[in-house]
């Protein structure tokens, strides 16, 4: 499919922008972080990518270090508890997930696209592959988060992915970018500790 050449471009044109641009802001949210809680400043974490490819996503380290690995916050307890002063205020302005620019420019990532999943979310994978949504690239948003975020079970995420999957292309993309942006504003569908029986359950450090 051509677009995604073209797709791949902007990614490259865009996230080497947005590098060059935020760099104060991550020279601030380092010291910040680095000055609120001990620990290294990025949080590395094994994620599916496209066609079902490991690679290690990027974000700002928003736990304590000692937090359980590889559990959903969903699923610890009391979650509060482990997530750092400086955590609260980069999840809630989504700003931990800006490393992620760095898994665009290496083409682990897109812009736009399904959410990876952690590499042992076994029924969000294969809810996925019914959809193909596992075959193309995983971004830093996409359909799915405009639609619901943290709030969404697994079979609707999934039901969404496929639906961007079938529609993908540039005006898609571009609906999902400035999507995000209203919901970042408006920090709509962020639920820490989950709230349903089967959720989506990427977890946040």
């Amino acid at each position: 499919m051509v677009y995604m050449y073209f797709k791949r471009f902007l990614d490259l044109v865009f996230s080497l922008l947005g590098l060059i641009i935020l760099f104060p802001l991550f020279l601030f949210l380092i010291i910040f972080i680095k000055l609120d809680s001990p620990g290294p400043v990025l949080f590395k974490q094994k994620r599916v990518g496209i066609n079902k490819k490991y690679f290690n996503i990027l974000k700002f380290r928003t736990m304590r270090i000692d937090t359980p690995m590889d559990t959903p916050t969903h699923l610890l307890e009391n979650p509060d508890q482990w997530i750092t002063k400086a955590g609260r205020f980069l999840r809630k302005t989504s700003l931990d997930e800006l490393p992620q620019i760095i898994n665009i420019i290496k083409g682990e990532m897109s812009i736009i696209g399904p959410r990876p999943a952690l590499w042992n979310q076994d029924d969000l994978i294969a809810e996925r592959d019914k959809y193909g949504a596992n075959s193309v690239p995983v971004g830093l948003t996409g359909w799915a988060q405009i639609n619901g975020r943290d709030e969404l079970e697994i079979e609707v995420k999934a039901k969404l992915d496929g639906d961007y999957v079938e529609k993908i292309g540039l005006m898609m993309d571009v609906r999902c970018f400035f999507g995000t942006v209203v919901k970042v504003l408006r920090t709509d569908g962020i639920v820490e500790g989950g709230t349903g029986k089967k959720k989506s359950d990427e977890e946040k450090r």
